[in-house]
């Protein structure tokens, strides 16, 4: 049974105009397919383009020029407001940098998405928090406040907040930079077993060759394309 289909990128560019007047061509003619399940690697040196093709991905920006579609439908012609509620429902995000909210402990970090849902969500968004900090391993840890977590506990909770939720894709952005090489791989494995069990698609942007190994598809970002690797990136 074929999964269902959740983005897809036909012949993407994305250009910006410099200060002075001249255009910087960032991707040229991005093409992909995500569906359900999938885990993708996106491997990329600095500044080829990495964090514009999240922006796309995460609904954060358009293309200036080929289609970008979510579940069939074309964004550009979502209003921003419609733009929004997928990217509060439907997307989650982990990044390098945690971004957990400072004062607040891992419990309250992870409830947060919830304060903007409706219905069950926002009723229940304290047993769903907790349910989601029991599933990454930080049950015994819901009252703990960031700064006394380690970092791998920290991006834990930070994938935690991503998928209280439950998304039907997952963004990575570097998510082990800030971390050693064992604590990167034990929290990668949990963010790919995670989704696998949800039935959702995660992406990972990464300059790292070994984060990217960890994905089931593997792309390399260079000159403004993505490269499809028949391998491990090497």
């Amino acid at each position: 049974m074929t999964s269902a289909e959740l983005v897809r990128l036909e012949s993407v560019t994305r250009t910006v105009v410099l200060p002075d007047e001249s255009d910087l061509h960032i991707l040229t003619g991005v093409d992909l397919t995500v569906r359900e399940g999938d885990h993708i690697g996106i491997v990329g040196r600095s500044g080829t383009g990495k964090s514009t093709l999240l922006n796309l991905l995460g609904l954060l920006d358009k293309p200036t020029s080929g289609t970008l579609t979510w579940q069939g439908r074309d964004t550009a012609r979502l209003k921003a407001r419609e733009a929004a509620r997928i990217r509060g429902r439907d997307l989650g995000f982990v990044f390098q940098q945690f971004n957990l909210l400072p004062g607040r402990t891992a419990l309250e970090n992870v409830m947060a998405p919830l304060m903007y849902a409706s219905g069950r969500e926002f009723w229940q968004r304290r047993r769903l928090a907790w349910e989601t900090l029991e599933r990454v391993g930080l049950a015994d840890r819901v009252d703990s406040m960031p700064q006394t977590l380690s970092g791998g506990e920290q991006q834990r909770v930070a994938i935690a907040r991503a998928l209280v939720r439950s998304p039907r894709v997952v963004l990575a952005d570097e998510p082990t930079g800030a971390l050693d090489v064992e604590t990167g791989q034990q929290v990668m494995s949990l963010l790919d077993a995670a989704t696998l069990e949800s039935g959702a698609a995660l992406i990972t942007i990464t300059h790292d060759t070994n984060v990217a190994a960890m994905a089931r598809e593997h792309f390399r970002l260079e000159g403004g394309r993505l490269h499809a690797l028949a391998g491990v990136p090497a």
